[in-house]
């Protein structure tokens, strides 16, 4: 099993992949001004297994076509959306988010939670523009420097992990740059990362370590992500996602 496998093996018990939180799907929700009741056609582009296509399928009445590259993650998505009883408006589609197949302006909004940097957030935002609508918007949240300046450690790591971080103000002119009109923008607080995210991958170590073995590959992908966890813990006030609401103009 390589390394993707193995990462993709400890973060599928997981309800969310990244950090993020329900409250700030529907704040994010409201700060787009989406209308609850309107018919919509969603896609959520990286959906894992699902945290928020199952909260939106639950909030809106909307078509939601989930996207990720993983089927297993998709798998445990329609498990969930037939437990939860909103499946007749969940569809999975699993391709990557540089190939996606919808047909131009089909989609009100474009979603997607702690996926976009897989593509990048300038290829992203450049390259989803002609799925949505005229009026239509995109929600994305985005790892983002919270401080003009930061430890050389924090610094080193994430130019290093995804050379594409930067301030808020940087990601805002690459949305006016591809002909977005930004509507919001806030910060996850800690609890998305560690109440909804890290302490609950952490509780999972164990377990993924025995089913594997305790190889050399999945204790270095635990150091790693341990790394990455302690990292945020001393640093947390200069590092966090951005959410992102901008809307292609009508």
């Amino acid at each position: 099993m390589d390394d993707y496998q193995l990462l993709a093996d400890l973060h599928k018990p997981g309800r969310r992949q990244g950090p993020g939180g329900d409250a700030e799907t529907e704040r994010a929700l409201d700060l787009a001004g989406i209308d609850r009741s309107a018919p919509l056609k969603i896609a959520d582009i990286g959906c894992g297994t699902g945290a928020s296509t199952l909260l939106l399928a639950r909030l809106l009445n909307a078509r939601i076509t989930a996207v990720d590259f993983l089927q297993d993650f998709l798998d445990v998505l329609e498990q969930q959306a037939e437990k939860l009883g909103v499946a007749d408006r969940v569809s999975t589609l699993a391709c990557s988010m540089d190939a996606l197949p919808f047909a131009d302006e089909a989609l009100d909004v474009i979603w997607s939670e702690g996926a976009i940097y897989n593509i990048g957030f300038e290829k992203g935002v450049a390259e989803w523009k002609r799925f949505l609508k005229p009026g239509g918007l995109l929600v994305a949240s985005e790892i983002t420097w919270l401080t003009d300046t930061r430890p050389a450690e924090l610094q080193e790591y994430w130019e290093r992990e995804y050379p594409e971080i930067d301030l808020a103000s940087a990601k805002i002119r690459v949305l006016e740059k591809h002909g977005y009109a930004p509507v919001g923008y806030f910060v996850l607080p800690e609890r998305c990362w560690l109440d909804e995210y890290y302490r609950p991958m952490q509780a999972r170590f164990d377990d993924f370590l025995e089913r594997h073995g305790h190889s050399t590959e999945a204790r270095a992908i635990v150091a790693a992500e341990q790394r990455e966890i302690s990292l945020y813990e001393t640093c947390k006030a200069h590092v966090s996602y951005g959410v992102y609401i901008a809307r292609k103009p009508g």
